[in-house]
C-alpha cells in the first residue's frame, strides 16, 4: 500500500498555517485539477481527490490537532479519516464549502454548480431475447418492443409544473446527500427531504405527478452478428431508465437465448446432425443431399465400409467463427437403416450373403466384403 503523503505537503501550505491560508490552497488546488478542467486526466483526478483528503483533515479544527499530534494515525480509520473514492465524493462533501462572491460556492462560480444537482443516474434494464439457430448462422437485426419511463415531454424532466422550477434542497444545499456526525464518526447518508436529489418540487406537473417521467413504448434496434452463443449479453448504453434530476440515463442489458432445433445440435462452431443410410449405401459407398442451416442443400460423399454411427464431416457449412474467419463443419452421424420385415427374396439375398462371408454354411471366403455384396446385386 503506497504511503500517504504529508497533508501540508500536498496543499503547499506551512504547518502553521491558518485556516483562511488552508482553504485559499485548497481552492487553487482543486480548481487546478477539477476534473471538468482535466477530462481523461487520472492523475489529475487523483491530486483532486488527495487534495480534499488534506482539506477534510487540516480544514477541521479537532481532526488538524490529532494530525498534528498523531500524524495519519490520528485521522485514519475509525478516528475520523475522511478518502474518497471518486471526484463525485468529493462534490457530494465540498460542493458548497467555499464562498466565491454573490453567495454562490466556488465550484458554482467556476464550473456552474460543481456538479451539483446532478440526480441519481436511472436504472438499467435488463431483457431475454430468443434467437432461432437460423439467425445466429447469418445474423440477424432484431426490434425490441420496450416499455420503459422517459421524460416528461411536459415538464422536460424536471418534475415541475410548467412555468415553475424545483428548487435547490435546503437541507442538504442541493448535494443529495447529508453529513452526519456520531462522535468520531462522519457518516454520508442520502437527503432524507429530497431522496438524494438535490432539489425538491414545490408546485409539481399534473403529466408525470412530479416524477419527471412517463411510461411509453419504446422500439429498440439491434444487430445480433452471426454467431452469437446462448447467454451472451449486449450492452446498450443509455437505453435505460432517464436519470433523476438531470442525471445520466441507465442502460439496457439484452441477455441472448438460442432456441433448441430439431435438426442440428451446436457443438463450438460446428454443427452436428444425424442421417440415416441404408445397408447398401454403408457397404458400397453413395452420395446423398444434406441440408444446411443456411436453407441450402449440399451433397455428401458416403465412402465404401461406412459403420453404423460413424461422423462424416462436411465442411465450412456449420456456424461463423467467434474469431471472423470461416465457419465450422456440418458433421453427421451416419445410422444404417435394418429392415424389420424380410420378403423371401431378401431372405435368400442375405443367406447367401452370408455364405459368401464365410458364415455358418460355407466356408470362409477370400474375397472382399465389398466384392461379396457386388456378387449378390449383380
Amino acid at each position: 500500500m503506497a504511503q500517504k503523503r504529508d497533508y501540508y505537503e500536498v496543499l503547499g501550505v506551512d504547518r502553521k498555517a491558518d485556516e483562511d491560508t488552508i482553504r485559499k490552497a485548497y481552492r487553487k488546488l482543486a480548481l487546478e485539477n477539477h476534473p471538468d478542467r482535466n477530462p481523461g486526466n487520472t492523475e489529475a483526478e487523483q491530486r483532486f481527490k488527495e487534495g480534499a483528503e488534506a482539506y477534510a483533515v487540516l480544514g477541521d479544527a479537532e481532526k488538524r490537532r490529532r494530525y498534528d499530534q498523531f500524524g495519519h494515525a490520528g485521522v485514519d480509520g475509525p478516528q475520523g479519516g475522511q478518502g474518497f473514492a471518486s471526484a463525485e465524493d468529493v462534490f457530494a462533501a465540498f460542493g458548497d464549502l467555499f464562498g466565491g462572491g454573490g453567495g454562490g460556492g466556488f465550484f458554482e462560480q467556476f464550473f456552474g454548480g460543481g456538479r451539483r444537482g446532478r440526480g441519481r443516474r436511472g436504472t438499467s434494464l435488463k431483457v431475454d431475447l430468443e434467437l432461432t439457430l437460423e439467425e445466429v448462422a447469418t445474423g440477424v437485426k432484431k426490434t425490441i418492443e420496450l416499455r420503459r419511463a422517459e421524460r416528461c415531454d411536459v415538464c422536460a424532466g424536471s418534475g415541475a409544473r410548467p412555468g415553475t422550477k424545483p428548487k435547490r434542497c435546503g437541507t442538504c444545499g442541493g448535494h443529495g446527500q447529508v453529513v452526519r456526525s456520531q462522535g468520531f464518526f462522519q457518516l454520508r447518508q442520502t437527503c432524507p427531504a429530497c431522496e438524494g436529489q438535490g432539489q425538491t418540487v414545490d408546485d409539481p406537473c399534473t403529466n408525470c405527478r412530479g416524477r419527471g417521467s412517463v411510461p411509453k413504448d419504446a422500439p429498440i434496434n439491434l444487430t445480433v452478428p452471426a454467431g452469437i452463443e446462448s447467454g451472451h449479453t449486449e450492452r446498450i448504453v443509455g437505453q435505460g431508465e432517464p436519470g433523476e434530476g438531470g442525471g445520466p440515463p441507465g442502460d439496457l442489458v439484452v441477455v441472448l437465448h438460442v432456441k433448441e432445433h430439431d435438426v442440428f445440435t451446436r457443438i463450438g462452431d460446428d454443427l452436428l446432425m444425424q442421417s440415416r443410410i441404408s445397408f447398401r449405401q454403408a457397404v458400397l459407398g453413395d452420395e446423398i443431399e444434406i441440408p444446411t442451416i443456411t436453407g441450402e442443400t449440399v451433397t455428401m460423399s458416403i465412402p465404401a465400409g461406412t459403420q453404423p454411427g460413424e461422423k462424416l464431416r462436411v465442411r465450412n457449412h456449420g456456424l461463423p467463427r467467434s474469431d471472423g474467419y470461416g465457419r465450422g463443419n456440418l458433421v453427421v452421424q451416419v445410422q444404417v437403416n435394418v429392415p424389420k420385415k424380410l420378403t423371401g427374396e431378401m431372405e435368400e439375398l442375405l443367406n447367401r450373403f452370408d455364405e459368401l462371408d464365410g458364415g455358418k454354411r460355407g466356408k470362409k471366403s477370400k474375397k472382399t466384403i465389398f466384392e461379396k455384396v457386388k456378387d449378390i446385386f449383380s
